[in-house]
């Protein structure tokens, strides 16, 4: 399993809506990176990734799984971008937020760090775990 995460404005679609959408989940639409494409299209059924409330709150709240592997984008009209399925898996206990992860040596090399306007990231093994016992989990 690889690990990642996704970022949305809480404005554009939170994580209320996310959950919200329940079983079925969501398509993650939108990404026009080519480098979040590269992460969208290594996403593979049952990774999990990330949900972080970007701009509006900059904290990440809960964590999603992959539901569905990455296929073309169905709101790009050039047909170059994919978008994967998504479903909301559990809400962090206590949001982490990145104030408190610029701070945290553990995870310095943090792609939300190095590469902070980036929409789809990888996440280690070790950030992960890390960051979900600060969440609370």
């Amino acid at each position: 399993m690889a690990y990642w995460l996704v970022k949305s404005e809480p404005s554009t679609w939170s994580w209320a809506q996310q959950v919200a959408k329940g079983a079925k989940g969501e398509a993650w639409t939108g990404v026009r990176n080519h480098t979040a494409k590269q992460n969208l299209m290594k996403m593979k059924t049952g990774d999990r990734a990330f949900f972080y409330h970007s701009n509006e709150g900059k904290e990440i709240v809960g964590i999603v799984e992959v539901i569905r592997e990455a296929y073309p984008d169905p709101t790009d009209e050039s047909g170059k971008f994919v978008c994967v399925d998504i479903k909301a898996d559990r809400a962090l206990s206590k949001p982490v937020t990145l104030a408190a992860i610029k701070v945290d040596a553990a995870l310095a090399e943090m792609e939300l760090i190095k590469y902070s306007r980036l929409s789809v990231q990888g996440v280690t093994a070790a950030q992960w775990k890390h960051v979900c016992k600060l969440g609370g989990l």
